[in-house]
């Protein structure tokens, strides 16, 4: 592991690093992972969701339309004040990796809240979530939904383990949709369905040189499966 670390280091000195990067995905895809190895190599800050203290989590896998939109509500105050923290500290701290992008929460209200409270969810977002930082790379993992189930199952999160197959889909077809249409900062757009940047070295670093190269645009990184 030293050895990929040094490997990297010295490939990252050439570079001109993103200094906000934003890793998204859905549920199971490893982008929090992710994102903690990332800052680790590149020695920057992390800005990380903070699930465990959402109290309605728990309560929303159990009985989602009961609990769908506190829960959404507290995501979203906890996602901003985030944002506002990073904002001032701009100056200061610049170098951040975050593993959410607040202009997509609104597609988990979308998905989850009924039309009542999907438009009082989107006035209380449309007053927050003025003026954000952009980032300048965002990096969207994606995998097909059976293998988002197959890896939620396996990391063991007792509140995640009755989680709905039917709500993981329309949250996987939502995440595609809304960065089909994602144009607000460079996009690096990962197939990591058969590829585990977390725990394979070799992996990681393929990743981490191909996403160095992403300045602009819409990029997409598609690696071969392993033999």
């Amino acid at each position: 592991m030293e050895v990929l670390a040094n490997d990297i280091e010295l490939n990252l000195k050439a570079e001109t690093l993103p200094r906000y990067i934003a890793v998204e995905g859905p549920i199971g895809v490893g982008k929090t992972a992710f994102a903690r190895r990332l800052a680790t190599t590149f020695n920057y800050d992390t800005l990380l969701e903070q699930a465990e203290e959402n109290p309605f989590l728990e309560r929303f896998y159990k009985d989602l339309p009961g609990a769908a939109l506190p829960t959404q509500l507290y995501f979203l105050f906890q996602r901003v004040k985030q944002i506002q923290s990073l904002r001032q500290d701009d100056m200061f701290k610049p170098l951040r990796i975050a593993d959410f992008l607040v202009e997509k929460d609104p597609l988990f209200a979308q998905v989850t809240l009924d039309d009542d409270e999907l438009r009082l969810y989107q006035n209380v977002f449309d007053q927050l979530v003025i003026d954000c930082p952009k980032p300048d790379l965002v990096i969207y993992l994606q995998a097909p939904s059976d293998i988002l189930l197959e890896r939620v199952l396996h990391r063991g999160i007792p509140m995640e383990q009755n989680i709905d197959k039917g709500y993981l889909n329309a949250l996987n077809e939502a995440y595609q949709q809304f960065f089909h249409y994602y144009e607000e900062a460079p996009l690096l757009i990962v197939n990591a369905e058969a590829i585990d940047p977390v725990h394979n070295d070799l992996d990681y670093r393929n990743l981490v040189q191909y996403l160095l190269t992403v300045k602009c645009g819409r990029q997409y990184y598609n690696p071969q499966p392993h033999l």
